[in-house]
């Protein structure tokens, strides 16, 4: 799979754009601020929906303008595909496939795939658990689309279910019969609640510890290619369910022979927390169970990456987790035996990621530079991006362009 064009209306700082991208190494040069991150921002947002740089969409469209089209020619196997996307601040995106009827975004997910490597990486071992439960939630839909749409249920049931326990708190706190009332009513609502939570929220943590599971060897494996190996790298999927929770700090075993993924035992688990955890929850007002207070937990050579790694190592780390999740999303599931059981077989072959580099070797030491290089060098295409043209490896020889405000040249 490959992107063989990129066309941009009133996206972030071009007017307009037309790239033509070929197989193999692409990378845009030019000095910070000229406008190459926005143009791989461009097609990772085709490829998820979203940015990594922003968490909403607003910023991505121009200055003064009312809506941003990005369009993508994508080509994989002998077949190419159209993917245009229409992103209107206040309203919900429109997509279109091969020019044909408009369509829910939601329903390209799929259509093309990449990893994204970028310095805003490092917050996956240093940063807060929000950033590590997004970077296994993409990963997800990128290897079965109809995630989406789970993770999107899910977030609307927690947020309605987080407003009825605030109202019930202030209904109780308020007293009077007539406050009573409508208290216990919002209780009996809130039962509704706790059962689609758990029904979503079971499927959600399913799949998270399959992921989990599958990808920790491969993580071990490319931390110990970038780096000095000075300490074992491990992953392992922290949980809000008691149930599921040892030592200290909590954290979730999925070894083999483990059934902690079975979708009928995590909602009822659920269930059993939810009802558990009412009395806090009425109190607080905030929902305290479900894979929204979840984590995936890093660790180095037995301790917590976050606050004990160095800055090098917690480089090494990120870049083993985007490595990782390339290795992961290249494999057959037709033919692999390492391929997880969840993955849609209907992306079938030819559906290996693009990866992005976005002013990642600045970042790097000469070593890490050449070792990453070295291990990105077999991907299908590869976009990089870099203010100055040394900084990327001479194993990443390829086609250059030249960008300067407003314009992208092929040199």
């Amino acid at each position: 799979m490959y992107v063989s064009h990129l066309s941009l209306l009133d996206f972030r700082s071009y007017a307009s754009a037309d790239v033509e991208l070929e197989p193999g190494v692409n990378a845009f040069v030019g000095r910070n601020g000229r406008g190459k991150t926005n143009l791989v921002e461009a097609i990772g947002y085709v490829a998820t929906l979203g940015s990594h740089r922003v968490a909403t969409d607003a910023p991505l469209i121009r200055s003064g303008a009312e809506r941003a089209v990005v369009r993508t020619r994508i080509v994989r196997g002998d077949r190419a595909s159209t993917v245009e996307l229409e992103i209107t601040q206040g309203k919900a995106n429109r997509a279109r496939i091969n020019r044909g009827q408009a369509v829910r975004a939601r329903d390209v997910l799929g259509v093309l795939r990449t990893v994204l490597f970028a310095p805003e990486d490092l917050a996956l071992v240093k940063g807060e658990p929000d950033g590590r439960r997004r970077f296994m939630d993409q990963l997800l839909v990128l290897m079965m689309p109809r995630v989406s749409a789970v993770l999107s249920d899910y977030e609307r049931v927690l947020r309605q279910r987080s407003a009825l326990l605030k109202s019930a708190r202030a209904s109780r706190r308020s007293g009077g019969s007539s406050r009573a009332e409508s208290a216990a009513a919002e209780l009996a609502t809130l039962d509704v609640w706790d059962a689609r939570l758990a029904e979503l929220g079971a499927e959600i943590l399913s799949l998270r510890i399959q992921l989990v599971d599958v990808l920790r060897p491969a993580v071990a494996a490319a931390y110990e290619q970038v780096s000095d190996a000075d300490g074992d790298a491990e992953i392992a999927y922290r949980s809000s369910l008691p149930a599921l929770s040892t030592g200290n700090p909590p954290e979730l075993s999925t070894g083999p022979g483990d059934n902690f993924a079975d979708v009928g035992q995590l909602r009822d688990l659920l269930l059993e927390a939810l009802v558990t955890a009412r009395p806090q929850e009425l109190e607080r007002g905030v929902s305290l169970v479900g894979p929204h207070r979840d984590d995936l937990v890093l660790t180095l050579g037995g301790l917590p990456a976050k606050g004990y790694a160095s800055h090098g190592e917690s480089w090494s780390f990120a870049l083993a987790l985007r490595l990782a999740s390339f290795r992961l999303l290249g494999g057959d599931p037709q033919n692999s035996a390492d391929s997880p059981a969840f993955w849609d077989p209907e992306l079938g072959t030819d559906a290996d990621p693009v990866l992005i580099l976005d002013d990642v070797f600045a970042e790097l030491d000469v070593r890490r530079r050449q070792r990453l290089a070295d291990l990105v060098l077999p991907a299908r295409q590869v976009l990089v991006t870099a203010a100055v043209a040394e900084d990327i490896p001479a194993a990443l020889d390829g086609v250059r362009f030249h960008v300067e405000p407003g314009t992208v040249t092929r040199d």
